[in-house]
C-alpha cells in the first residue's frame, strides 16, 4: 500500500518539466508583454512578471503545477486602481507599490484562512465578469491592430464605433493582425503544435514584417526592453494609503481566477491543494516580484494550462519557465523590440476571443438555471464594461451574496414528521393550524438566515389551545442569525399564551449556548431544548416523551383526533 503523499513536499524535477519550462516560459513572451501592453503598461514589466513571480510561486504553492504570472484581468484592474487613485502607472515605484500592497492582503487572507471566502462568489457572477474583461481585452488593443482608435464612454459603445469606422482603419497594420491570426489559426489546428500557436504567429509573422520592411509600429517603439535580468525596485511609500482598497480588489480578481485552476489540474502526485496555502503562495510571488520590477500577478489558468499540455510533472515546470524566461530576455532582448504592435494586437484578440468561447457553457448553464442568475450574469457583464474594474467587482461581489441570500430563502421549508411505525417517519405539508391537545413534529431545513424567515414565519402553523410543536432544528447552523433566535423567542411565546408549548430537538452544543446567553431558553422554559446527541432520532424520541409528559400533567387541555402533522404522545 502506498503511502499518502505529504502535501507540498518538494521533489526532484524530472526532464519533462525542463522542457514544459522551456515552453511555458517562450509562450510567456507574447502574451506577458500583450497583457501588460492592453493596460498602457511597459510591456517590459509584462515580461518580468513571469520571471520572479513565476519561480517563487511555483516553490510555495500547494496547487503544485500552478503558474504564477500576470494576467489580463489582473493588469486591467491594476491600471483601473492606479487610475482611480490618480497614479502614474509608467512610474515604477507605483507598480512596485501595488504589487506589494496586493501581495501583503493575499498573505493576510491566506493567514486568516479565508479561502472559504470566494466559495461566495457564484458562478453567474464569474461569467459575467470573466466576458466583460475578456471585451475589454479586445477593445483595448483595437488601435493596435488597425491603427484606428475607437471612441465612446464604455468598451461596447467602443467596439461598435470601431466597426463602424471601417474605412479608418490603417491597411498595414490590419493586414498584419489578420495574419497574425491567420497564421495562429493555422498552428493552433495542429494538436502538437496549440500550445506554442501564439509563439508561433508571433514569430512568424514578426520576421515576414521584417523582411518586406512593412511600415508598422513596433514594440521598440513603445517600450526599451534591456538585455538584463529584472532589477531591485523600490516602491513609492507615499503611494499606499491610496491603494489599499483597490489591492483587495486586485488580490480578490486574481484569487477568484486562481481557484479555478485547482479543480481544473490536480496534483500528479495524488496531494491534495489548499486554497488558504496557495493564497500565501500568490501572496509571497507578488512581494518578491513587485521588488523586481513585476507588476501584481496571480495563478494564469492560460500559463498553467500551457505547462500541463507541454508535460509538465512537477511544480519545478513553474520554475523553469522563470528561469527560461530570465534567460531569454538576457539573451534575444533586441530582437523582442522588433515585435510589430499590430501582431502583439492581433495576439490578444485571439486571446480576448479564446476566453469568450471559453465560457459559451458557462453562459449557456447559467441562462438555463434561473433567471435570477442570468440577471446577475448580464448585470455583471455590463459593469465589467462600464464601471472601473474594481467598482465592478465589489458590485459582483454583493450581486452573489444577494444571490445566496436569494436562494437560501428560496430553499428553506418547514414540513410536518408523521409517525409510520417501527421507527419510521414520513414528511408532509406543514398544517396550517396546530390540532389542540396534541403534539406535532415539524422539521426545519434551512440555513438560519435572515431573508428565509419571512417564509418560515408564513409557513408556521397557528397555535391553537394546548398544542404542543415539536421542532426538530438539527439542521440549523451553529451560530443562527439573530432574526431567527428572535423568531423562535415570538413562536415561543405565542404557543405559551395559548396553553401549548414549543420544545426544539436535535439543537447542536454551540446553539445550545446561544438559546442560553439569548434568553431563549427562558422563553422555552424546563425540558425546552433537547440537545443532539445519541441516535439521529433519540432527540425526536426524548422531545416526544417531554411533550407526551407534559400534555399528561396538564388534563384540562382540550384534545382533538390526530391531524396532519399530529405525532401522538408514546404510550408506556
Amino acid at each position: 500500500m502506498n503511502p499518502t503523499p505529504r502535501p507540498g513536499r518538494l521533489t526532484a524535477p524530472k526532464p519533462a518539466d525542463v522542457s514544459a519550462g522551456l515552453v511555458t516560459g517562450l509562450f510567456s513572451i507574447p502574451e506577458g508583454m500583450a497583457y501588460a501592453a492592453i493596460a498602457g503598461f511597459d510591456p517590459v514589466a509584462g515580461l518580468f512578471s513571469g520571471v520572479v513571480p513565476a519561480v517563487v510561486g511555483s516553490f510555495a504553492a500547494r496547487t503544485v503545477l500552478m503558474v504564477t504570472t500576470l494576467t489580463s484581468a489582473i493588469s486591467l484592474t491594476a491600471q483601473s486602481v492606479l487610475a482611480d487613485a490618480g497614479l502614474d502607472p509608467a512610474d515604477s515605484g507605483n507598480i512596485a507599490a501595488i504589487a506589494l500592497m496586493t501581495g501583503l492582503v493575499m498573505l493576510l487572507m491566506g493567514v486568516l484562512r479565508l479561502g472559504v471566502v470566494l466559495s461566495f462568489v457564484s458562478n453567474a457572477v464569474m461569467t459575467g465578469f470573466s466576458v466583460g474583461i475578456a471585451v475589454q481585452i479586445i477593445t483595448g488593443v483595437l488601435e493596435d491592430a488597425t491603427g484606428y482608435e475607437p471612441h465612446g464612454h464604455n468598451k461596447l459603445v467602443q467596439l461598435g464605433d470601431w466597426l463602424v469606422h471601417l474605412g479608418s482603419w490603417q491597411p498595414a497594420a490590419t493586414l498584419t493582425a489578420v495574419a497574425t491570426i491567420g497564421v495562429w489559426a493555422l498552428a493552433h489546428a495542429v494538436q502538437r503544435l496549440r500550445t506554442v500557436a501564439l509563439l508561433i504567429a508571433m514569430v512568424a509573422v514578426s520576421g515576414v514584417v521584417a523582411a518586406l520592411g512593412t511600415d508598422v509600429e513596433l514594440v521598440g517603439g513603445i517600450a526599451d526592453i534591456p538585455s538584463a535580468l529584472p532589477h531591485f525596485t523600490t516602491p513609492d511609500w507615499s503611494a499606499f494609503p491610496h491603494l489599499l482598497g483597490g489591492a483587495l480588489s486586485i488580490a480578490l480578481v486574481a484569487l477568484a481566477q486562481a481557484a479555478g485552476i485547482a479543480p481544473t489540474v490536480p496534483n500528479p502526485d495524488g496531494s491534495k491543494s489548499d486554497t488558504n496555502r496557495d493564497f500565501t503562495a500568490q501572496g509571497l510571488a507578488n512581494v518578491a516580484g513587485g521588488l523586481f520590477q513585476s507588476l501584481p500577478v496571480g495563478g494564469s489558468l492560460s500559463r498553467t494550462g500551457v505547462a500541463v499540455s507541454a508535460g509538465a510533472r512537477t511544480r519545478w515546470a513553474g520554475v523553469f519557465s522563470g528561469l527560461w524566461l530570465a534567460a531569454v530576455v538576457l539573451t534575444l532582448a533586441p530582437l523582442a523590440e522588433r515585435i510589430p504592435m499590430p501582431v502583439i494586437g492581433g495576439l490578444i484578440i485571439v486571446v480576448g476571443a479564446e476566453l469568450i468561447t471559453g465560457k459559451i457553457p458557462d453562459i449557456l448553464l447559467v441562462l438555463k438555471t434561473a433567471p435570477l442568475s442570468a440577471a446577475a450574469m448580464a448585470l455583471t457583464f455590463l459593469a465589467t464594461t462600464q464601471l472601473p474594474l474594481q467598482q465592478a467587482v465589489v458590485l459582483g461581489a454583493v450581486l452573489s451574496l444577494l444571490l445566496y441570500c436569494a436562494q437560501a430563502a428560496r430553499q428553506s421549508r418547514l414540513r410536518a414528521l408523521r409517525p409510520l411505525g417501527r421507527g419510521r417517519w414520513e414528511t408532509a405539508e406543514a398544517p396550517a393550524e396546530l390540532p389542540p391537545g396534541q403534539v406535532t413534529v415539524l422539521d426545519y431545513n434551512g440555513v438560519g438566515l435572515f431573508a428565509e424567515l419571512p417564509r418560515i414565519d408564513q409557513k408556521w402553523p397557528v397555535p391553537a389551545r394546548g398544542a404542543v410543536l415539536v421542532l426538530v432544528v438539527r439542521n440549523l447552523p451553529d451560530v443562527p442569525s439573530s432574526a431567527m433566535v428572535k423568531l423562535l423567542r415570538r413562536k415561543a411565546d405565542e404557543l405559551h399564551r395559548s396553553g401549548g408549548r414549543l420544545i426544539l430537538a436535535g439543537v447542536q452544543p454551540p446553539l445550545v449556548r446561544i438559546a442560553t446567553d439569548t434568553g431563549l431558553a427562558d422563553h422555552l422554559g424546563p425540558g425546552g431544548i433537547v440537545p443532539a446527541k445519541g441516535a439521529f432520532f433519540d432527540p425526536l424520541d426524548a422531545a416526544l416523551a417531554d411533550a407526551g409528559a407534559w400534555i399528561a400533567d396538564h388534563p384540562d387541555t382540550p384534545s382533538a383526533p390526530d391531524g396532519d402533522g399530529a405525532a401522538p404522545p408514546p404510550r408506556g
